[in-house]
């Protein structure tokens, strides 16, 4: 089998470090490079409608709730998995394109839905044709039988204590905790780092 620039690394380390094990990197760096692959892959796609794939995202939840293809943001918040924060800029990005539109809630005096537009109708119906193909073609390498696979492995490794306990600590209280500390214009920590 062909080497990629994660054997090199290993290797790499293997070299300079010999008694760290490094078999981890294997799979999880493959996974980072994969996701910024495919990030790049995504854009492209999206670009050609004007829009990111985070835009398309809010776009496609509100096309999969089915008709009248309308949500609260608080059902947007559950369906994209994102911070109450990031959905009302994703929100606020849609409808500045025409592609939502902002209603009064019947059910809610105060309550507000999100609806698709008849151009937003139009723009996620034709970006995720060209989104599917997208992503059929980068995983055109692998066989069916692989793709299962591979598919029941991310999936295990997603439901395991150390990244759900990350999904969850990244959903709590509305947002993404962090432990870091911000960074001045210098990029240095407050500590030199």
């Amino acid at each position: 089998m062909q080497e990629d620039a994660i054997d090199r690394i290993v290797q790499q380390w293997n070299r300079e470090r010999p008694q760290l094990d490094v078999s981890a990197t294997h799979v999880l760096q493959r996974i980072s490079r994969i996701f910024l692959l495919q990030t790049a892959s995504f854009a492209a796609v999206f670009d050609r409608y004007g829009i990111t794939f985070g835009e398309f995202e809010v776009l496609a939840a509100l096309l999969r709730s089915g008709p009248p293809y309308q949500m609260t943001p608080t059902r947007l918040v559950d369906a994209v998995v994102l911070s109450s924060g990031a959905m009302t800029n994703r929100i606020d990005r849609v409808e500045a394109l025409g592609l939502v539109e902002r209603l009064p809630d019947p059910g809610d005096r105060r309550g507000t839905l999100v609806a698709l537009t008849r151009e937003g109708r139009q723009t996620v119906d034709a970006a995720v044709v060209a989104h599917l193909a997208n992503e059929e073609h980068l995983l055109g390498a692998l066989t069916s039988a692989e793709r299962e696979t591979l598919t029941r492995l991310l999936r295990k490794l997603l439901l395991s204590d150390p990244f759900a306990a990350q999904d969850a600590a990244r959903t709590a209280d509305d947002g993404i905790r962090t432990t870091r500390r911000r960074r001045g214009n210098n990029g240095l920590n407050a500590e030199g780092r």
